[in-house]
């Protein structure tokens, strides 16, 4: 989405750039020395979680509100698309930006809610504590740091339940969230599996996961927890190692070949989760099975 104004500071400092990979979601880390700027983003929800281990004093302007205090690691402000937000502050600022397209928040409305979505709203939030986006926040920043093993199945769900917790929980109007209990059938658990079985090698989304049964992602996600126990990308990376375990004990097949047709990006990050799931790297495990004939 454009941006029709960018965060200045008084001795400007170099941003990582967003992963580029990321339809509906941008990320940032931001390190700036004491400043002010101003900020516009059209089209584009945009929240500020606070990284910095010292509490850092701010002044903020949005909506024809004005708010100082001094903000603490995890304190969030959200400003809502096509809003303008001024920031002044002292000492050094770490934060993370966290920006969600107009598009996405109501298409995650729409397919979740029963209210007429295209009314909701996000609220204009001035150092707001929110656990859940706090740990969504920490958890999109460690994709952010791992860049190339970045998985799109895990990105989509994070950005779905970040969507779906401010619309709940930071909207002008509050939605209701339809429950259902009791987990997939059966039929349509184990046509989800097959699915992911046969494509292990490509970057799901968890869009194509969630329409082959007709449902929301959130609620999809939520569902197929409830009936293995593990989430979406989690059974995935299950079975990735589970077919990278089969081709290292009957081939003698490049470690790096296996971690690609596995859907793995690198060798390092099969050895990665390999070891995560089993206690050893994918060599190690080659050589116990070696030894075992």
């Amino acid at each position: 989405m454009k941006k029709t104004a960018t965060l200045a500071t008084s001795k400007p400092a170099q941003q990582p750039p967003p992963v580029p990979s990321w339809e509906n979601i941008q990320i940032e880390q931001l390190q700036n020395p004491a400043g002010e700027g101003h900020c516009h983003f059209e089209g584009e929800h945009t929240l500020f979680m606070s990284l910095a281990p010292r509490p850092v004093a701010y002044l903020q302007a949005q909506d024809g509100k004005t708010h100082t205090g001094l903000y603490r690691t995890g304190d969030i402000s959200i400003t809502p698309a096509n809003t303008p937000l001024f920031v002044r502050w002292d000492g050094d600022e770490h934060c993370l930006q966290i920006r969600l397209t107009t598009q996405f928040l109501r298409g995650v409305a729409r397919e979740t809610f029963t209210q007429d979505c295209d009314r909701f709203e996000l609220r204009p939030e001035f150092q707001t504590r929110n656990p859940q986006i706090e740990s969504i926040g920490m958890m999109l920043l460690g994709e952010l740091e791992q860049k190339a093993s970045s998985s799109r199945l895990y990105v989509d769900s994070l950005a779905n339940v970040l969507a779906v917790n401010l619309l709940r929980q930071h909207a002008t109007t509050r939605p209701h969230l339809p429950v259902y209990e009791g987990g997939l059938p059966q039929r349509q658990l184990l046509h989800v599996l097959d699915y992911i079985d046969a494509h292990l090698e490509r970057d799901l989304q968890l869009a194509d996961l969630a329409r082959l049964l007709e449902m929301s992602q959130f609620h999809f996600s939520r569902l197929f927890k409830q009936s293995l126990g593990i989430s979406p990308y989690q059974y995935l990376i299950q079975q990735r190692v589970e077919r990278a375990k089969r081709l290292l004990k009957q081939t003698d097949r490049l470690i790096v070949d296996i971690a690609l047709d596995c859907g793995f990006n690198s060798h390092s990050h099969l050895s990665k989760q390999f070891r995560q799931l089993t206690g050893i790297t994918p060599t190690a495990y080659r050589r116990e099975c070696d030894r075992s004939f």
